[in-house]
């Protein structure tokens, strides 16, 4: 992407969070990437987000994740749009990220700052300092995960920056969700940053969703996607329905963890996580497969086994 206009007009549907795979001895498969990559791309995603929470971010150098979002780029070159996260707890290290991501053609993720006791004048400065260092614009992610959680109050505020194209929204609590989508809606793009629970939010019309577990599962949660952005509601509905015990093993046991296991067992290059997490347990991997089992066992999923 060239400019703001083009990230606005390109930031809708559906973006795997592609998983880093790593080597045992924590090396970057640049090779194994490229194939994840290339796969959700022929399948038919909108987009990808890379260095997300997901892809574990927090586990690599500052060089590291500028080299991976230049073999990203080099990969994807113009073909769907790239979320690249640069967020971070060092502000020096978010700015050159956010700086090389826009230059790069990408379009950067920045989160509040890591700081405690921060006040929202500081937040929305932090967002107004990031926003001009990238061509491309700025994508909000609200994270709660990793840190502060922005109310809507605050969102709105944020939306009003020039250079912020869109807010990917982590705080699902439905409430927030009504606000957000009826305050922001049409201003820029709002985005579902999980796909454990992404047909309330769509519902209420948001612009996509980025999913982690497509990496995984990449047919169905497409699928479901789909249904819901052509309007049939019934079929997105059992569809989701339909991979519900997976995301229950995800929630229990962790995200990467699960997706790359679940990646393992199909073929795809999941790997190994960084420390400080840890691989899944043989028995737990064994929980994993029977649940894929299931799933390639019902024709609507499209998962296949190797």
């Amino acid at each position: 992407m060239k400019d703001i206009s083009e990230s606005q007009a390109r930031l809708k549907g559906i973006f795997n969070i592609s998983v880093t795979p790593f080597t045992a001895s924590g090396e970057f498969d640049f090779a194994g990437l490229s194939r994840n990559i290339e796969r959700v791309i022929s399948l038919g995603y909108d987009g990808i987000l890379i260095g997300g929470t997901y892809g574990e971010f927090p586990a690599m150098t500052a060089d590291e994740r500028a080299t991976l979002f230049r073999h990203v780029m080099e990969i994807v070159g113009d073909r769907v749009p790239v979320m690249l996260c640069s967020a971070g707890s060092d502000a020096r290290v978010v700015r050159d990220l956010t700086q090389l991501a826009g230059d790069l053609g990408g379009l950067p993720m920045v989160t509040p700052p890591f700081v405690s006791e921060v006040t929202d004048a500081q937040i929305i400065s932090f967002f107004k300092q990031m926003a001009p260092l990238s061509r491309t614009g700025i994508l909000v992610y609200n994270a709660p995960g990793i840190g502060i959680t922005l109310p809507p109050v605050v969102l709105e505020q944020l939306a009003d920056i020039e250079g912020v194209v869109g807010i990917k929204q982590g705080d699902l609590n439905p409430t927030a969700i009504d606000q957000i989508a009826n305050r922001l809606g049409g201003r820029l793009r709002l985005f579902c940053a999980s796909d454990l629970a992404f047909l309330g939010p769509m519902m209420c019309g948001f612009d996509g969703i980025s999913t982690t577990n497509s990496g995984a599962l990449p047919e169905i949660i497409l699928a479901t996607y789909r249904a819901l952005e052509n309007g049939d509601a019934n079929t997105a509905r059992e569809l989701h329905r339909l991979w519900y015990p997976y995301r229950a093993l995800a929630r229990r046991f962790g995200q990467p963890q699960l997706v790359k296991a679940a990646m393992n067992l199909r073929g795809f290059d999941g790997h190994h996580v960084r420390a400080p997490l840890i691989d899944l347990e043989p028995e737990i991997i064994g929980l994993v497969e029977q649940e894929l089992l299931r799933l390639a066992a019902d024709p609507r999923s499209g998962v296949t086994l190797k």
